[in-house]
């Protein structure tokens, strides 16, 4: 009598607790209403992004900033929720830039909008005053004989326009890229390019170039688009045209910069992680927002968003890159610290913050279900299906390295190089409801592929 009483009593109990469970069933969200959620109602990506512009501002690799972005990183992470939070890392070559002017002597006299190049020489305090000869292509400074431009100044011009796809960068690139050193390497005192970039504001735009063994290294810097335009109508008028150039650089030898990491951990640890990446790190002219801080506040607000349906069957591993503006050193690091480590699947943002309009991926052949399957996952969002094949952004060289599959969510590039490496890279350039739909994308994207059981091999 009393086990019958003590099982009758246990009832309401039971029904209590299968409502909780139930309930809790309900409230969790499908992939899909994730998604669908973060179109409308994202913070996280925001917040990041944010964050990190007004607290710590530009992040050159290498430098004091970038460590403290680093630090503020870490604790974004860790207050979010991520596990595993933790710094990678290594040493780098650091350069930082000087003073900076750029001015024509005569006939024209006046002054010109000029920012150093990454890896550019020193002109010394004094600066240089030479002859400018003009190249209005990278092809027609290739043809230039050998020796010929001794004791000059050689100006690169080239007719960047804005694409959706970011083809333009492809064109234009090899200007900044190994303009300095190929005409160097002819017998130039110094280099300057029309910017890489497509808007007309007298913001000239910064990035990389590079001297190869053999090729010592030369000052080199970037006009902004209308002060390019001045030139070469100094130029159309027949005269020979007088460049003073003041660039003050400096390599500041080896400095450490890191990696930040972290992880929503899988049901199955054993399995291959997703890798979801961007950068850290930013040039100094800007703030970061577009290039990559809204990158990396979208890989991670995605990242989280998937949390939200149930624990993923595999690790999605966050990684905010450090130093790849100078170099990709972060990426190699990562490289070489996980070589021999198994990724499920690779994709980066690194193209602004404006929509994803594209998925592409280096197993479209090999697994045409999969894809398919990712490809209607998001047509909802606007985005398209493409038979491109998917290369990774820069800091997925672990994933190249390791043969894995790569995934490409395109963004729409028609702005990007009109901030890229300028100093209106920031946070009133991220539109609040194209970056929403970037983490609807990458929510739909992470959350299928981190609860794919099957390895996914691209093709060969």
């Amino acid at each position: 009598m009393s086990y019958r009483i003590t099982a009758l009593a246990a009832l309401p109990l039971a029904f209590a607790s299968a409502g909780l469970a139930a309930q809790s069933r309900a409230q969790t969200p499908t992939l899909e209403q994730a998604a669908d959620a973060a179109l409308t109602g994202d913070t996280l990506a925001w917040d990041f992004v944010e964050g990190i512009t007004t607290e710590i501002g530009p992040r050159q690799a290498g430098t004091e900033a970038e460590a403290r972005g680093r630090a503020w990183a870490l604790k974004w992470l860790r207050d979010k929720g991520f596990q595993r939070v933790s710094e990678e890392p290594y040493m780098m070559p650091t350069w930082v830039r000087g003073e900076e002017r750029a001015e024509i002597v005569a006939p024209f006299a006046q002054p010109m909008h000029i920012t150093a190049l990454g890896s550019s020489a020193s002109t010394g305090e004094a600066g240089l005053t030479a002859e400018v000869a003009y190249f209005p292509s990278y092809a027609d400074l290739e043809a230039a004989p050998p020796g010929s431009l001794a004791g000059k100044i050689v100006f690169i011009s080239h007719d960047m326009k804005p694409t959706q796809d970011g083809s333009g960068y492809g064109f234009a690139g090899p200007a900044r890229w190994s303009g300095a050193a190929l005409a160097a390497s002819k017998g130039a005192v110094a280099t300057v390019i029309r910017s890489i970039g497509t808007e007309n504001h007298r913001t000239p735009h910064t990035g990389g170039t590079t001297f190869p063994e053999g090729v010592t290294p030369t000052p080199a810097g970037a006009l902004s688009n209308p002060d390019a335009d001045n030139l070469e109508r100094m130029f159309a008028r027949g005269k020979p045209i007088t460049m003073k150039l003041v660039l003050t650089p400096r390599q500041l030898g080896q400095t450490a910069s890191g990696n930040v990491v972290g992880e929503i951990t899988g049901r199955d640890p054993k399995l291959p992680p997703v890798l979801v990446a961007c950068h850290l790190d930013s040039w100094d002219l800007g703030t970061g927002a577009v290039d990559d801080g809204a990158g990396c506040g979208i890989v991670a607000a995605a990242a989280k968003h998937v949390e939200k349906t149930g624990r993923p069957l595999r690790t999605i591993r966050v990684l905010f890159a450090g130093a790849e503006e100078t170099g990709l050193w972060g990426s190699k690091a990562y490289a070489a610290a996980h070589k021999g480590d198994p990724i499920h699947v690779g994709i980066e943002s690194d193209f602004g913050a404006d929509r994803v309009w594209r998925i592409d991926s280096n197993f479209t052949a090999s697994n045409p279900a999969l894809y398919k399957r990712l490809a209607q996952s998001v047509a909802r969002f606007g985005v398209a299906p493409s038979r491109e094949v998917a290369t990774g952004g820069a800091d997925l060289n672990l994933a190249r390295e390791s043969g894995a599959a790569i995934i490409d969510l395109q963004q729409d590039g028609t702005r990007y190089f009109d901030l890229h490496h300028t100093p209106d890279d920031t946070l009133d350039k991220v539109d609040p409801v194209q970056l929403r739909q970037n983490v609807a994308v990458w929510t739909q994207v992470v959350g299928i592929l981190a609860n794919e059981k099957s390895a996914i091999m691209p093709a060969r």
